[in-house]
């Protein structure tokens, strides 16, 4: 497959990447784990205003989408830049609600567009949590052929990444839609929060991968720095190597996907599993070739660090991805 961006879809992304570099985000997630989601809720309504959430909802309800490569394109520049929040869960949220129809859909959707809704996300065979339910506007649940919003956001677990915050949902809830019809729509709504997160993924990888050659251009040892060991260039050289991989898998899935391809689900899975785990070999590198200073609190990158497994291993761990690939 011989696919490009093209000029519009770039400046897309550089566009995000100087509105978020400019928001500050270490700041952000640091508010977001302690539990203050003002300046969250602010930037999502800022993503909202560029369009971001509006790629995964169709224009009947006032979206632009389906649109799987600039969503894809926009989930890089989010993770690159550890935007806080259920993005994916949204986003496939939007996939869920499209496939369901009828009231639910024409209630939520306009306001994922607009970024006055977030959503977060349970559906079966994906784990019991919902990310971020505590500041969510609705927790979408399905079980079986019914949807469901779930009445509280339930109990929190502990999570390797104190901005992703998990919630055990509340059982319960009166279905606000059923039928075959939501089977189908959760089986798009988990392949789009699959792709979605492999974007993401894919992003903090290259945002672990920048800042480390960067420190590591400055870092010495020996009087030299020690980016110039041959050791830490093959690392570094890997890991790189890794992402690239990984990055024409994510656009083919989004190729697939807005085709309509019987096999987008096994390609989302593919770039799933090469943009998690190259994410996470990041962040190994990044974490060794920073030295004792990667597990300070006050550096910024340890919140990239922290994200890079939970993105992994959300919405499909590589065993479930590899599986599905096989089985594609």
């Amino acid at each position: 497959m011989s696919f490009l961006l093209t000029d519009e879809q770039r400046e897309f992304g550089r566009s995000l990447d100087a509105m978020l570099t400019a928001a500050d985000t270490p700041a952000v997630l640091r508010a977001w784990a302690a539990g203050e989601h003002g300046p969250g809720r602010a930037l999502w309504g800022r993503l909202a205003d560029a369009g971001v959430f509006a790629l995964a909802v169709p224009e009947a309800y006032g979206g632009l989408g389906p649109l799987p490569v600039e969503s894809a394109v926009a989930c890089v520049e989010l993770g690159r830049h550890a935007v806080p929040g259920p993005v994916a869960e949204t986003l496939a949220a939007g996939a869920l609600l499209a496939g369901a129809g009828g009231p639910v859909a024409e209630e939520w959707l306009p306001g994922i567009v607009s970024g006055r809704a977030v959503l977060s996300l349970r559906l079966e065979g994906y784990g019991p949590y919902a990310l971020d339910a505590d500041t969510a506007d609705a927790v979408l649940m399905v079980t079986g052929d019914e949807l469901r919003l779930a009445p509280g956001p339930g109990e929190l677990s502990v999570s390797a990444d104190p901005a992703r915050r998990l919630f055990r949902p509340e059982a319960g809830g009166a279905p606000v839609a059923k039928g075959p019809a939501i089977r189908a729509a959760a089986r798009a709504a988990g392949d789009a929060a699959s792709f979605a997160t492999a974007a993401l993924a894919l992003g903090c990888g290259e945002e672990l991968l920048r800042a480390t050659v960067a420190y590591v251009k400055q870092r010495t040892q020996f009087g030299v720095p020690v980016g110039s060991f041959q050791a830490v260039k093959h690392r570094l050289a890997d890991t790189l190597l890794g992402l690239e991989f990984a990055r024409p898998l994510l656009y083919g899935a989004a190729v697939e996907l807005a085709e309509g391809s019987p096999g987008a689900g096994a390609a989302v899975a593919a770039a799933k599993v090469a943009a998690g785990e190259a994410g996470y070999a990041a962040a190994r590198t990044a974490l060794q070739s920073h030295g004792a200073v990667g597990y300070t609190e006050e550096l910024d990158l340890a919140w990239w660090l922290r994200r890079a497994r939970p993105l992994r291993d959300a919405w499909g761990t590589p065993s479930v991805c590899r599986a599905r690939v096989l089985a594609g």
